[in-house]
């Protein structure tokens, strides 16, 4: 008997609850077609963030993810669409050795910059070579491309995010001084 009842509150349950995500389903699909929102006091905000791997994706605040492209490969895994880097500082000519002050020359560089891209929103990713620690490397590069996003900030420019990758991402090998300088760099990815 115990057995019995213990199957029957299940089925109940069961039955609410898909009730309830039918209820969930009909009224998101009635939002949809009217192209608003029901709940009260919330702003519905789509956001674009860019993957480690430099893909744009898409996101809602209730939830709703994908990639910015709607291309698939033939074995169905979604193409990224890459952010468009539209800045790359050597970071040599922006801070000195083990530092995350930028100098003068760098400062306005930066700011005319920014004043002139006029992107919707900005990524600001921050790189190091080899010669350090990972884990020294990664807070570097972090405090660099803050140092970028406040410069970027004081000209008004709304920064999306802000990454520090440390030695993680080369874009030479760090095995010759020319490659070692150009791994330490600061990269500003533009949204448009």
């Amino acid at each position: 008997m115990t057995e019995y009842l213990s199957k029957t509150v299940r089925g109940i349950l069961g039955g609410l609850a898909a009730a309830v995500i039918g209820i969930s389903v009909t009224a998101s699909y009635a939002e949809a077609q009217s192209g608003q929102r029901v709940v009260v006091g919330e702003r519905y905000v789509p956001t674009i963030w860019v993957d480690p791997d430099g893909c744009e994706h898409w996101v809602m605040d209730d939830g709703w993810e994908g990639y910015m492209s709607p291309h698939v490969t033939r074995q169905g895994i979604p193409v990224c669409r890459r952010g468009n880097v539209c800045g790359v500082m050597n970071s040599d000519q922006l801070f000195a050795t083990d530092s995350a002050h930028i100098n003068a020359s760098g400062r306005q560089r930066l700011a005319s910059f920014f004043q002139q891209t006029q992107a919707i929103s900005y990524i600001i990713v921050g790189h190091t070579d080899s010669r350090a620690s990972d884990e020294y490397n990664l807070d570097l590069s972090l405090r660099r491309a803050n140092s970028v996003a406040q410069i970027a900030a004081s000209t008004g420019a709304r920064i999306a995010d802000v990454r520090g990758y440390g030695e993680r991402m080369p874009k030479a090998p760090n095995s010759t001084a020319a490659g070692m300088q150009q791994n330490r760099r600061v990269e500003i990815i533009c949204i448009r």
